[in-house]
């Protein structure tokens, strides 16, 4: 496979995680939505209720099973290598959780996990990813989506 279908393939399916964790959260009930500006620090907003809007930065785990919480860089097809100056490690100014997805494929999803990061608690890792055979506690825990923005409830769940 030419680098080039490499980075498609790559594109299209954050774009398909994206879009599994948005069918995931509509159908829990969530008012939740898409954000179309391609410049944004995340993918989805979720409204908990009239005033906690959470921002969502969604992530594909890694073949070897680690989420990276860098941002700034452009993936997939398009990729052009320059200086790393607008990389940065994701934090509660660009989202308010990542979220990594994997799904197994068997002729369509066989099955879909994610893990919910708070971003509070990725400020205090202090890396750039995170392998999720770590952080069990966040696998399928949807609790966590509706306290990421509590720093001390998230620290006592991850630490």
């Amino acid at each position: 496979m030419k680098i080039t279908e490499k980075g498609k393939l790559a594109s299209a399916k954050g774009f398909a995680n994206e879009n599994r964790l948005l069918a995931a959260l509509l159908e829990r009930g969530y008012n939740a939505s898409r954000v179309d500006l391609p410049h944004s620090t995340y993918d989805l907003v979720v409204e908990i209720d009239k005033s906690n809007i959470i921002r969502i930065q969604v992530k594909t785990v890694s073949g070897s099973g680690s989420v990276s919480f860098r941002g700034g860089i452009r993936g997939g097809a398009d990729r052009e290598y320059k200086s790393g100056i607008k990389e940065y490690i994701q934090n509660r100014e660009t989202s308010d959780i990542v979220v990594g997805v994997r799904s197994q494929r068997d002729n369509g999803d066989k099955e879909i996990d994610f893990w919910f990061i708070p971003t509070c608690y990725i400020e205090k890792l202090n890396q750039s990813s995170l392998s999720v055979n770590k952080i069990n506690i966040a696998k399928n825990n949807w609790h966590i989506l509706e306290i990421c923005k509590e720093e001390k409830e998230v620290l006592s769940l991850f630490t």
